[in-house]
């Protein structure tokens, strides 16, 4: 079976990489077996960095550099190219890169927990934007 190719967005990621049971940790084995590749770009890594620093997470950057080191290996790098257009339906334009992302590497699913984005499934039918219990069910991982 080939492996699908996914976005998923920093809370997603953040969750696979810091909590190792339940779906994100199911989410985590996923791509390092192989089954999945997310997606990656210039953007969204410096998002993932920033957001692992946060105070709450009590991270060293040793810490996020190891974090980083179970993702990027297996993690499929896109160059999204800068744009400065915003999509019309979105809340929050920090989510922008997610979608352009999608569309740029043609991937099979936008995974994202945020409510804003998954608020966005009927406008972009194409990007099968799901969450990530709907994700895991459909690829069949953790049922």
């Amino acid at each position: 079976m080939m492996p699908v190719r996914v976005v998923l967005d920093t809370n997603c990621l953040v969750s696979a990489l810091i909590f190792s049971h339940g779906k994100a940790g199911q989410l985590r084995s996923a791509w390092q077996r192989g089954g999945i590749i997310p997606l990656v770009c210039r953007e969204t890594v410096t998002e993932l960095i920033r957001v692992l620093g946060y105070p709450k997470f009590n991270l060293e950057r040793e810490d996020i550099d190891s974090l980083l080191a179970d993702l990027l290996p297996w993690a499929e790098a896109v160059e999204v190219g800068v744009t400065h257009d915003t999509i019309e339906a979105l809340r929050d334009t920090d989510d922008t890169i997610f979608i352009r992302m999608a569309q740029t590497a043609d991937a099979a699913f936008l995974v994202s927990g945020d409510r804003h984005l998954l608020e966005l499934r009927d406008k972009f039918p194409e990007l099968n934007i799901v969450s990530l219990a709907e994700f895991m069910g459909q690829i069949g991982i953790g049922s």
